[in-house]
C-alpha cells in the first residue's frame, strides 16, 4: 500500500513570548470499506501478509529506539510484509508515523490480552482505553481496523454481552474500520465474533497442537477457516501461527526447535492458505512473530518467545528468507509489484543437463 500524505501545519502563538510552537500533522486520504468476504482500500481488494510483533528488543527493551524502528521497517519492506498488528497494546507514537511514512497497514490493538473477567468495572476501562486509541489514532489513513482484545476468553457466556456492548460504544466514534476480536477459542465454543467485522483467530498447529505432525496443518488450518466463515459469514484472517526456532540449531529430519521445522511448519500453512484463496473469504495470513521477544522465566521458554522469523538483534533466521520470497511472491501475483533481483540465488541454468556437467 503507497500511501501520499500532505501535511496539515498548526501555529500556536501567545502574546506574552516571542516564541512558536508548529505542529505539522500528515494528511492521508483512502477509502476504506468491506463486505462479508474482501476488504477493500480505494476499491482495490487487499491481501494481508504480515506479522504480529512487539515493542522489544535489546537494551532498551520496551523503551522507544528509533533507530531500531527504522530497521524494523526497513526488515519489512526487505521480507515483503504490508501490515502488522501492534500486538498487544498501542505503540508509541513515534512508531506509527514511522508506519505510515513506510506506506505499511496497521491492525491497531487495545491494552487487553486474555481478559477474562467480564463486570462492568472492566467493561467501562476497556471502553475508556480504546476510546483513547481511537482519539489517538483515527486520522491516520494505514490504520485500517481495531483490534479490541487478544484472545479474551470468549467461550465464557458473559462474553457476548461485554464485547456487544464494547463495540456498540466504539462504532459511535468510527464507523470507517471495521472491529474486530484476535481469538484463541474454537468457532463452535466463540461468542464474541457476531459483535465483529472481520474474524481473526490463532492457532499453533503442529506447534502447541500434535507438535512434530506436519502432515495434520494444511486440512486443520483450511477446515477451521472454513468454519469460522461459516458461522459469521464474515471475512476471515489467521492472525496467528507458527512455530520456535532456536537460531543456529539445524536438524534433518525435521526436528522441533530448528530452523528447518520452522520453515517447514510455515510452508504447510502457505499451502493452505493458497487453497483458502481461492474461497474469496480468507483476506489474510500473519506470522507470530515478527521478532523474537524476550518473556518471563519458564522452562518452556529458552532466553524468551523463539517464534520470530528474526533474532531479538533482527537476525534472518532460515525462515525469513522462506518468508521473503512468499511475500514477494503473493505482492507479484495480487498487486504487480516487481520480484526483488536476489529473492532467488543463482544455482545454474533451469535447462542444467548432464551434459553440461
Amino acid at each position: 500500500m503507497i500511501l501520499k500524505s500532505k501535511f496539515l501545519q498548526f501555529i500556536l502563538q501567545t502574546p506574552e513570548i516571542e516564541k512558536e510552537d508548529i505542529y505539522r500533522l500528515p494528511i492521508g486520504v483512502r477509502k476504506l470499506r468491506w463486505d462479508n468476504q474482501k476488504m477493500y482500500i480505494n476499491d482495490k481488494e487487499i491481501y494481508i501478509r504480515g506479522f504480529g510483533k512487539h515493542e522489544d528488543s535489546d537494551i532498551r527493551g520496551k523503551g522507544l529506539d528509533l533507530a531500531l524502528a527504522i530497521k524494523d521497517h526497513n526488515l519489512l519492506q526487505w521480507i515483503g510484509a504490508n501490515c502488522y498488528r501492534t500486538s498487544h497494546y498501542p505503540y508509541a507514537e513515534e512508531i506509527m508515523d514511522i508506519a505510515e511514512q513506510y506506506g505499511i497497514m496497521i491492525i491497531d490493538e487495545g491494552p487487553s490480552v486474555n481478559t477474562e473477567n467480564f463486570t462492568q468495572s472492566e467493561l467501562q476501562k476497556h471502553k475508556i482505553a480504546m476510546a483513547e486509541l481511537i482519539r489517538r489514532d483515527k486520522n491516520r489513513a494505514n490504520v485500517i481496523m481495531w483490534s479490541v482484545a487478544n484472545e479474551p476468553r470468549t467461550a465464557d457466556p458473559e462474553s457476548g454481552p461485554y464485547f456487544g456492548s464494547l463495540v456498540h460504544f466504539l462504532k459511535i466514534l468510527d464507523i470507517s474500520r471495521p472491529f474486530t476480536v484476535i481469538s484463541a477459542q474454537r468457532f463452535n465454543r466463540d461468542r464474541s465474533g457476531q459483535f465483529m467485522d472481520i474474524i481473526c483467530f490463532n492457532r499453533y498447529n503442529s506447534w502447541y497442537t500434535e507438535p512434530g505432525k506436519l502432515e495434520t496443518i494444511q486440512l486443520a488450518v483450511v477446515t477451521e477457516a472454513e468454519n469460522w466463515h461459516r458461522k459469521y459469514n464474515k471475512p476471515v484472517i489467521m492472525a496467528e501461527y507458527g512455530a520456535e526456532a532456536m537460531e543456529g540449531l539445524h536438524i534433518y529430519p525435521d526436528y522441533i526447535w530448528s530452523e528447518e521445522y520452522q520453515v517447514s511448519v510455515l510452508s504447510e500453512h502457505f499451502k493452505a492458505f493458497d487453497t483458502l484463496r481461492q474461497k474469496d473469504f480468507f483476506i489474510g495470513e500473519m506470522i507470530w512473530n515478527f521478532a523474537d521477544f524476550k518473556t518471563d522465566q519458564s522452562i518452556t521458554r529458552v532466553g524468551g518467545n523463539k517464534k520470530g522469523v528474526f533474532t531479538r538483534q533482527r537476525q534472518p533466521k532460515a525462515s525469513a528468507f522462506h518468508v521473503r520470497r512468499r511475500y514477494h511472491q503473493l505482492s507479484n501475483a495480487m498487486d504487480g509489484m516487481p520480484l526483488p533481483k536476489n529473492l532467488y540465488k543463482y544455482t545454474g541454468p533451469t535447462s542444467l543437463g548432464r551434459d553440461d556437467l
